[in-house]
Parts: structure tokens; C-alpha cells; sequence
């Protein structure tokens, strides 16, 4: 999982999305993760071809649904996953988890580095919930 600078304001999900992918990628890359061969579980919302360009230039599959507004299907609209589109409920389960993390930290999210250092604290109390109850079933 890796996460993106927050964008200040109300904007759609394909605002600047070529600056906060590289950044992601980027932060991949650093832990010594190759791209190659990784993939993006992404809605509807995501389909583009900016968005699938980008990917596939570092060598990522991107797994998103067609979005009827975008009028026809290109040639990357074809490639959809189904079985692994449905394993987002994971991705939409976190970002839930989350959420419930910053109703506790929004009013100390003043800075970019603030917000980015609390939620990644947040990752790592989710990851030790899980690694403690996969303890406790064993």
C-alpha cells in the first residue's frame, strides 16, 4: 500500500494524477520493490487513459472497471480482472479503517508531514490488529 501528498480542496479523483502516481510509484521503488508486474485495483473512477498510460509505462497492471461516462471502450478498457476487482472490498474496508483513525487525528493534521506520519501510524495499527488476531486463531 502506499499513499499520495493530500490535495488541498474538492477535486475529482484524476486531479493531478500523474504527479501523486509517480510519487507512489516512487515510494515503492524506494522500499526496493520492483513494478514491474504489480497492479492497481482501482474503481471507476480511475479509467482514463492518462491514468492506464502511466501505469503500463512502468510496467503496472491496471485493474479498473469501464466507466460508462467515458463513452466507448479503448483497447485497455478490455483488460479487467474480475476476480481480482473484487478483492477491492479489502481497499475500501481500509480506507474505512481509516477514516475512523482521522476523526481522531484531524485536528493535528496541520502539516503534510503530520498528516502523512499519522496515517501511516494508522497502517501499523491495522497491521498489528491483524497479525495479533491471526496470533489468537492459531
Amino acid at each position: 500500500m502506499a499513499i499520495s501528498s493530500p490535495k488541498a480542496g474538492n477535486h475529482h479523483d484524476l486531479h493531478e494524477i500523474i504527479p501523486a502516481l509517480d510519487e507512489m510509484f516512487n515510494l515503492v521503488e524506494s522500499a526496493d520493490i520492483p513494478l514491474d508486474g504489480l497492479f492497481i485495483n482501482a474503481d471507476s473512477g480511475f479509467n482514463s487513459k492518462v491514468f492506464r498510460l502511466t501505469c503500463a509505462e512502468r510496467g503496472i497492471f491496471a485493474n479498473v472497471d469501464f466507466n460508462p461516462r467515458n463513452g466507448e471502450y479503448g483497447e485497455y478498457e478490455y483488460l479487467l480482472d474480475d476476480e481480482l476487482y473484487k478483492e477491492r472490498y479489502s481497499i475500501e474496508r481500509t480506507n474505512v479503517w481509516m477514516d475512523s483513525f482521522r476523526s481522531i487525528l484531524n485536528r493535528f493534521d496541520v502539516t503534510v508531514s503530520s498528516w502523512t506520519g499519522f496515517n501511516y501510524i494508522a497502517f501499523m495499527v491495522i497491521l498489528l490488529k491483524k497479525l495479533e488476531k491471526r496470533k489468537k486463531f492459531r
